[in-house]
């Protein structure tokens, strides 16, 4: 593709897929048109790197369709301070987009070679506020704890115990929760030391996080 193109194609994908999705925040629409998609979607999918539909990367993970992307970021709320965490590092592109609002971001893959890949992809972009992470993040990340906000990158059948308990006051912690053809995207955000809210923002249908163990789930 051409770069005339390409930014073609970008305007379409936040006008047609994105805007008519809720999202209408200024920056997170602003952040769509700076953060180079195309730079994180495999070679033989380029064609299709703007369209509304998931993309295939590696052992049957996939980048989310856009619109989905950005309705997730504006969820969140981030500000330029927060320390993020995201589980599920893909190709490194939702974790560009959030590293690209706030002051640092943990990315944690249980596959190294999604740790590798997001790594080399950011670091093209010259994001240097994020530490890429090899490991089962199903239970969160205890090691970088207390975050402002934590983006889980793909589904669970239920919300993962102790997650919750890694947020700072007032922090958000965003999940795709259910089994198919019923998921809805979550918001739970910390309002005391025990007291959370717990909000169901949209139904949606997505892959399923890859994990180590799945009987840690808060039913």
């Amino acid at each position: 593709m051409t770069m005339s193109t390409i930014e073609q194609n970008r305007f379409n994908m936040i006008e047609q897929q994105i805007r008519t999705w809720e999202v209408l925040d200024p920056e997170v629409l602003n952040l769509l048109h700076q953060v180079p998609r195309e730079k994180f979607v495999p070679t033989q999918y380029q064609g299709v790197a703007f369209a509304d539909t998931e993309i295939p990367l590696h052992d049957d993970v996939c980048m989310l369709a856009p619109k989905l992307e950005a309705r997730l970021i504006q969820s969140l709320s981030l500000q330029k301070e927060d320390h993020v965490l995201v589980v599920g590092s893909g190709s490194g592109y939702l974790t560009a987009l959030v590293a690209s609002l706030v002051k640092n971001v943990v990315s944690v893959d249980i596959n190294p070679y999604f740790t590798k890949l997001a790594k080399q992809n950011c670091e093209k972009l010259k994001l240097n506020n994020i530490e890429f992470v090899t490991g089962d993040g199903a239970s969160g990340w205890l090691k970088k704890k207390p975050y402002d906000a934590i983006l889980f990158a793909g589904s669970l059948p239920q919300e993962p115990e102790g997650v919750r308990d890694q947020l700072k006051h007032k922090g958000r912690f965003l999940i795709i929760l259910g089994l198919a053809p019923s998921m809805h995207a979550t918001l739970i955000t910390r309002i005391g030391d025990q007291d959370f809210e717990k909000e169901v923002l949209f139904e949606t249908v997505v892959p399923s996080l890859h994990v180590q163990h799945e009987n840690t789930f808060i039913f």
